[in-house]
């Protein structure tokens, strides 16, 4: 983003975030959020009265003072109690009402996003699209809390200052009166003076500010990503740990984190640099606006057309009009790293966006329909690409029946993994159209199993509740699976278990899963890497036992797979986009043939460490 076009940009994801985030107020929520929105208002309205009660006591009490009347004095000091009891009583009513809104529009927005986000796997297709979207949980996290925490602070600040404003500017005009100067010998009438220099004094403050600190946005943002960055980077750290450790990586994974941090700190130093800048005139208008009236009322004064408990209650008026004012120098820091969180959402919401259009029919995209058809899927005229319209897989025509094992095979990057990803739903860019049977259940299998927190028979019941298995299920599933050995342990809680078992393990529980879904089409993208032969060959036998008629399509490298498959699709790379040089049926002969040979060179070959040793 170039220096020119960044305020603009930064403009439209600004308004891009209020488009959805004021459907708290215009959805299902509206009750609630209007509710909330009118309480507010009139706990600012109450406050406000107090506020004016108080500056009138305040004179009542200077002017007693000065009269040394002892009656008059003991009188309104005690009406000062119900006074402070009012006040004590609105601000923690404006505490409630603050806090309340902010966790209300926090959940809704959050969920929100959080529902976007998870929909039709667009968590996942964020990883290969461009966009202003980095590190998007902590975007929903953090940022989230901040742009909707502060603009109810906001607002409940400048509908404060503006009604306050407009109160004691009132009050400032009837007590200041009128100034009279000598001039070059002409008296110079000045109505209001107390007005005119509380607005002037105002206009000088604010324009500093705004001046000094019109870069505070930019540097916001800007440690607001470093911010995240870090936090990823030692979250990627964490959760990548037994490898890393392994391999010996600690020295340069250090290097990295010192790189993130030392982002950050720079990013800080910048913010530091922006925070001496408006401290100097915030704290400088903090020290200056008190005396100010003071100066201008002693003539009067000490001429004897105004009473000491006029003069205090011009100062305090003073001082609240100008504070009212100058709202903005008190809270433009704040006011900054608000926009700089909202504009992260906004980027976030962007993207999302543009993967909810990617997924509606049309140029561009993937048809995905349900037909009742003999077929288990089909693949008409499928082509698929990355989401700036580059070709990874051209004119893809393929059919498969149920029961069907169709291996699918090619150089690195050829596309076949992009192609897995499109059958199974995760990829919407590309043309043509993908037809399922209407009714079928269909079951992807990754390379790298997700195994979820909680104990093993939720990882097994995994997507669906952990209470609609009965044990005997899933200790079935789990020795149909190999992993006979934790069925001891299913009810076992605070397990690591995406840590504790090992990467064939994972693979064999994804097995365990496939038992007890029972697809009717299953999808896997390299899905038996980490097994040795024997276990992998093992696993797939028992599958086309237990699912004859489940139709399957899957991608992978070994020779020894051809063995369970029944057709085989080749993938050829070219300049425009991979395409289907082959569609073979793999006779049982050369399934045989061909795993005996596997066989015998393996036995030749020394032999290798387990790769999915017991937990």
């Amino acid at each position: 983003m170039n220096d020119t076009g960044a305020p603009f940009e930064r403009r439209r994801l600004f308004a891009r975030f209020w488009r959805t985030a004021s459907g708290f107020w215009t959805g299902q929520s509206k009750r609630e959020a209007w509710f909330l929105t009118l309480t507010l208002l009139a706990i600012i309205l109450g406050q406000l009265f107090i506020q004016y009660r108080l500056n009138i006591w305040n004179r009542d009490i200077f002017d007693a003072l000065e009269k040394r009347d002892l009656a008059l004095v003991a009188w309104v000091s005690l009406l000062f109690a119900p006074l402070a009891l009012a006040s004590v009583i609105f601000n923690v009513a404006s505490v409630w009402g603050r806090l309340t809104t902010q966790r209300a529009w926090r959940a809704w927005l959050t969920d929100h996003q959080v529902d976007t986000w998870l929909k039709n796997g667009r968590y996942y297709q964020l990883n290969f699209v461009k966009g202003e979207h980095q590190n998007p949980e902590f975007r929903i996290a953090d940022d989230t809390r901040i742009a909707t925490e502060s603009p109810v602070d906001f607002a409940f600040g400048v509908t404060t200052a503006v009604l306050t404003a407009m109160t004691f500017i009132s009050v400032l005009w009837a007590v200041g009166g009128t100034l009279d100067v000598e001039w070059s010998g002409h008296r110079v009438e000045i109505p209001g003076y107390l007005v005119l220099v509380a607005v002037l004094y105002s206009l000088v403050t604010t324009t500093a500010m705004l001046f000094i600190g019109r870069r505070f946005v930019e540097v916001a943002e800007r440690k607001n990503q470093a911010e995240a960055e870090f936090r990823y980077a030692a979250t990627r750290l964490r959760e990548n740990g037994e490898s890393i450790a392994l391999l010996g990586g600690e020295p340069e994974e250090r290097s990295g984190l010192s790189v993130a941090l030392g982002h950050v700190i720079m990013q800080w130093r910048a913010l530091c640099g922006q925070y001496l800048r408006t401290t100097v005139v915030s704290y400088g208008n903090f020290v200056l606006a008190p005396v100010i009236p003071l100066l201008l009322c002693a003539p009067k004064y000490l001429a004897g057309t105004m009473s000491l408990g006029e003069v205090m209650q011009a100062s305090t008026a003073f001082v609240t009009v100008q504070q009212s004012f100058n709202w903005l120098v008190e809270n433009y820091p704040n006011l900054a790293n608000w926009t700089a969180s909202a504009n992260r959402v906004a980027g976030l919401l962007v993207s999302l966006e543009r993967l909810q259009l990617a997924e509606q029919p049309g140029v561009g995209h993937i048809l995905r329909s349900e037909k009742e058809e003999f077929a288990a899927l089909e693949l008409h005229r499928l082509s698929v690409n990355l989401d700036d319209g580059t070709a990874v897989v051209r004119e893809t025509q393929v059919e498969i029946n149920p029961g069907e094992k169709v291996l699918v095979v090619g150089e690195s990057g050829a596309g076949k993994s992009t192609l897995i990803r499109a059958i199974a739903g995760l990829w919407p860019w590309g043309n043509g159209e993908i037809t399922i049977r209407r009714g079928s259940k269909l079951f992807f299998m990754p390379q790298r199993p997700y195994v979820p927190i909680g104990t093993l028979k939720h990882a097994v019941a995994y997507p669906n509740p952990t209470d609609s298995l009965d044990d005997d299920e899933v200790t079935q599933a789990l020795t149909d699976a190999g992993l006979g050995h934790l069925v001891d342990r299913i009810h076992d809680r605070g397990v690591p278990w995406d840590r504790t078992l090992s990467g064939g393990e994972q693979q064999r529980l994804t097995f365990a899963q496939l038992f007890i879904q029972k697809p009717d089409i299953i999808v896997m993208d390299e899905a038996t890497s980490a097994l040795d032969p024997e276990t992998q060959a093992r696993l797939l036998r028992r599958m086309t036992e237990r699912l004859p008629e489940a139709a399957m399509i899957s991608v992978g490298h070994r020779p020894e797979l051809e063995a369970f498959h029944n057709r085989r699709l080749v993938l050829a790379r070219r300049k425009d986009g991979a395409r289907l040089v082959a569609d073979e049926a793999l006779s049982p002969t050369g399934f045989a043939l061909r795993r005996a040979l596997a066989l015998l060179f393996r036995r030749q070959a020394p032999p290798e460490a387990p790769n999915d040793g017991n937990v």
